[in-house]
């Protein structure tokens, strides 16, 4: 990987800002940024998990914050999956992680109100535990 010149905090940077992405409706693999960056340079490992979980977690609070200022329609209120965020509430954030449900999830919460601060936790939790078997697995490998 030597033909890569790139420096550590250029690659955070770079982590941070693919971590935020892949939160939105882009499509994006911060988890193989993240695998290839520990691979580079291992003795960033708790600086770079801690910035793809806060990049990813601050992308999900901004689909969060999309589906918050949406105008409230009668007719989402009857989908099944409404149901179920309204009965689990924040802690089905947990599952934020999960490509394309994740950011539906997201934006759903927002849609239904529900408050930013436990949302943005459970949303951080589910993340953070996703990159830190990615870490493992770039570490140990």
């Amino acid at each position: 990987m030597e033909w890569i010149n790139v420096t550590a905090e250029q690659g955070l940077a770079g982590l941070f800002l693919s971590s935020f992405l892949a939160a939105t409706l882009l499509p994006g693999g911060s988890e193989a940024v993240l695998w290839g960056f520990l691979k580079m340079h291992p003795e960033q490992a708790s600086t770079a998990l801690w910035l793809a979980t806060l990049g990813n977690t601050a992308g999900g609070m901004t689909s969060w914050a999309c589906g918050r200022f949406l105008p409230r329609w009668q007719r989402l209120d009857q989908l099944p999956q409404m149901h179920h965020l309204q009965r689990w509430g924040s802690p089905a954030l947990l599952f934020s992680w999960l490509p394309l449900v994740g950011d539906a999830l997201c934006l759903a919460a927002g849609w239904l109100r529900l408050h930013w601060l436990p949302c943005c936790l459970f949303m951080a939790l589910g993340k953070f535990a996703r990159y830190w078997l990615v870490a493992q697995s770039a570490l140990t490998n």
